[in-house]
Formats: structure tokens, C-alpha cells, sequence
């Protein structure tokens, strides 16, 4: 089974500034993946063509398993609030998605503790911090069968705050939550933290090493599949990659594994 993770940035390309549709379903379809997480996903907005971006990637790779969360309703940058799960379908929203080839058996949406107050941030270029408002953040959680194995397993797919100790804390969260799952747990996402920091506060197997980050001369990987729960020391992976995509500032990352 192939798995794959991969931040879209809305589905925008760096080259030309620009968010092409068709080029963005050609990207999501050259993965080939079973199982994909998605981040930085809209719904309905203006700059990515009021286009729903998980439909289209559903289609693109023949995915009729797929679920869209919102983390925030509106415009991100713009006019915003903390998505609750109740907004209208054709609303614009913006979120992680998790899409599948293999039948899944049920959904989770688990809403991760978010910052209550402004922070000062200093950006790239920038010499003054500047005070930011961290977005909502939120994880979409499948169950599904390997149709190889056999096995049950259970894949969570999630983009963690940019903001240090935070991001730690919603990692610490989401594991708690998927401590139950009856077989494998495979966690996937831009999880804004480096591979050592992830592997001792999830104490889950990091099944790929790679920089993800920038997209070009990528020197750190904050883009993770990582593998725990019962079952996890059986899970074997055959072939592992970080892809420079023609879209995005991340690489995607693919992992074919197997189950025992």
C-alpha cells in the first residue's frame, strides 16, 4: 500500500505564482498513492479558483474515499473563525483532507488545542516580530483494511502549529487519542517539527527521512508518515521518496510499506 503526505499551499505554484487546477491534478495523480493526507486545502476560495481542491485531487487519483475538515471558515489571511464542522458544504473553508483508494470503515475529526492568544513571530526577511493569530488546527482520521494483509488499520492525516512547544502538544494530543485503534496506527502531515523531535514526543517509527523543506535544497523535514500501535514492528517498507512536486513550497513524501 502506498502512502503519501504533501502541504499543497492551496494548490500554488512558486514558479509562477499562481494556482493551476489541471496542473494541480496531474501532481496529485503522478503520486499514485492508495492513502493521502493533504494540507493548507481550500474550499471555495478566490485565489485557488473557488475550486473545491479535495474533489478534484479525489477525482485525479480515483480516490472515491475522501474527507475534507475544515480547520478554519473564511479567508485565511483575511476574515476568519475557528471551523466547528457545521458549515455549509459550499462554504469557503480551508483545512487538511485525507483521501483513499481502499474502502474505508469510519471517520474521526479530532480538533487539536489551538493557541488563545496573538504571538509575535518574526518572519523571513523581516527584523521586527510581528504579533500573528495561529489558525485552528485539526486531524481527519480513517479506518480501513489492507486488502493484502488483511490488517486494520487506522490513518490519521494532520497539519500541526508553526509555533514551538505548541505544535509538540498537539502531536501529544492526537497520539493520546489514537492510543486505542485496534491495529497500526499511520500518522501522516506537516507536523512543523524536525524528525528527532517527533520521534520522542510520538515515540511512533519515522518509516521515511528526508527534507521536505523548502521545496528547493529542501535542509529539514517538517513533512512526516510515521507508524505505532499494535502491530507497528511488523510493517515493513519496500520503498520511501521526498518528491519535488510542480506545485507547493514542500516536497511530498511516498511510502509503499506492508503489513504482516
Amino acid at each position: 500500500m502506498r502512502f503519501a503526505t504533501f502541504n499543497i499551499l492551496h494548490g500554488r505554484s512558486l514558479d509562477d505564482d499562481s494556482v493551476d487546477i489541471g496542473r494541480f491534478a496531474s501532481a496529485i495523480a503522478s503520486l499514485d498513492a492508495d492513502v493521502i493526507a493533504l494540507q493548507e486545502v481550500d474550499r471555495g476560495q478566490e485565489r485557488s479558483a473557488r475550486a473545491d481542491l479535495t474533489a478534484v485531487a479525489a477525482a485525479a487519483l480515483g480516490a472515491p474515499e475522501h474527507r475534507f475538515v475544515a480547520a478554519l471558515a473564511g479567508t485565511p489571511g483575511a476574515t476568519w473563525m475557528a471551523a466547528t464542522g457545521t458549515e455549509h458544504p459550499e462554504s469557503a473553508a480551508y483545512g487538511v483532507s485525507l483521501l483513499s483508494r481502499v474502502p474505508v470503515s469510519g471517520w474521526e475529526v479530532v480538533r487539536l488545542p489551538t493557541v488563545p492568544w496573538t504571538v509575535p513571530v518574526v518572519f523571513p526577511g523581516q527584523r521586527r516580530p510581528k504579533l500573528v493569530r495561529d489558525e485552528p488546527r485539526v486531524a481527519v482520521v480513517a479506518r480501513l483494511t489492507d486488502p493484502d494483509s488483511g490488517v486494520c488499520v487506522t490513518v490519521a492525516g494532520t497539519h500541526l502549529s508553526f509555533l514551538p512547544g505548541w505544535n509538540s502538544w498537539q502531536l501529544r494530543r492526537l497520539c493520546r487519542s489514537l492510543g486505542e485503534a485496534p491495529g497500526p496506527v499511520v500518522l501522516m502531515g506537516d507536523l512543523n517539527l524536525e524528525t528527532a523531535a517527533v520521534a520522542r514526543t510520538s515515540r511512533m517509527r519515522p518509516l521515511v527521512q528526508a527534507p521536505t523543506f523548502p521545496i528547493d535544497a529542501p535542509d529539514r523535514q517538517l513533512d512526516h508518515v510515521l507508524v505505532g500501535g499494535h502491530g507497528a514492528d511488523a510493517v515493513r517498507v519496500t520503498s520511501a521518496q521526498a518528491r519535488r512536486m510542480p506545485l507547493s513550497d514542500h516536497r511530498a513524501l511516498t511510502v509503499d510499506v506492508r503489513f504482516a
